[in-house]
């Protein structure tokens, strides 16, 4: 089985050389796909310069600092257009740890959705504040309750589609483009019957560069929370049927008893 980690850049200089190599041990049937968004600190030159050294990493150059989830969408895409058979989301910063992989990848069978869980038995984070965790926590259960998803993380960008599920899904349709992106892949795949599985992982506290996390990126996920809600609830008034036809009044003169009268 051909399996594709997905890994989107953006000033991951001092990251991306080990976190390459210690992905590529976890098995030879793994390549890896880097997707540098122009990065000024010159991860897209490094990117090359590893992809030189090995068949097995690629490197897709953007113009720009286009979004997590533009870089994610053009990875499906090359991955189904290069016949993987499992394709991984997993960020450069080593929040995802490389030895977590192989838990994803023993999970994700035909139609699976996996997903590396914080909020299960077993998953957790090391160094965050309290009110990190408060603001993780509170977003997943925000999200669960409103979209009526059957996981426990729900905003987790570490996961594994199996191509039935991710080659099934209509990316034409996904508009959100930071942290909200990993809710509408979830909703996406839900809807579209796919199985989702978790699986605990450690998520550490990046070591280096900085966190791409924003105000911005987090009002942003609220909205498309909201957006999704209301797609479901129209789509849901759609396939109501139509009530029945009110009597005439002709009906309801002659169902008039005598006692009634």
């Amino acid at each position: 089985m051909r399996s594709l980690v997905i890994v989107p850049t953006y000033n991951e200089r001092d990251n991306l050389p080990p976190l390459v190599r210690e992905v590529l041990a976890v098995d030879p049937a793994l390549d890896i796909l880097i997707v540098d968004d122009n990065s000024p600190d010159g991860t897209g030159p490094i990117a090359d310069t590893l992809a030189a050294n090995s068949n097995r990493v690629r490197v897709i150059h953007r113009p720009g600092k286009e979004g997590l989830g533009t870089a994610y969408l053009a990875g499906f895409r090359f991955g189904l257009a290069d016949d993987y058979d499992r394709i991984v989301q997993m960020d450069a910063d080593f929040s995802h740890r490389p030895q977590d992989l192989r838990l994803l990848l023993a999970a994700c069978g035909p139609g699976d959705v996996v997903i590396g869980s914080r909020n299960v038995p077993g998953g957790q984070v090391e160094n965050w504040s309290l009110l990190r965790h408060l603001i993780s926590r509170g977003g997943s259960l925000y999200t669960r309750l409103l979209l009526g998803l059957p996981i426990y993380d729900c905003t987790g960008g570490f996961k594994c589609f199996s191509r039935d599920a991710l080659g099934n899904l209509d990316l034409t349709q996904v508009h959100s483009n930071g942290y909200g992106f990993q809710v509408e892949i979830n909703t996406l795949c839900h809807r579209a019957g796919f199985r989702l599985r978790e699986v605990p992982i450690t998520f550490p506290d990046r070591t280096a560069g900085r966190s791409k996390m924003s105000l911005a990126i987090f009002l942003e996920a609220l909205a498309v929370v909201w957006r999704l809600r209301r797609q479901s609830t129209a789509s849901t008034s759609r396939r109501l049927p139509p009530p029945p036809p009110l009597p005439s009044s002709a009906t309801l003169t002659a169902g008039v008893t005598e006692n009634d009268r």
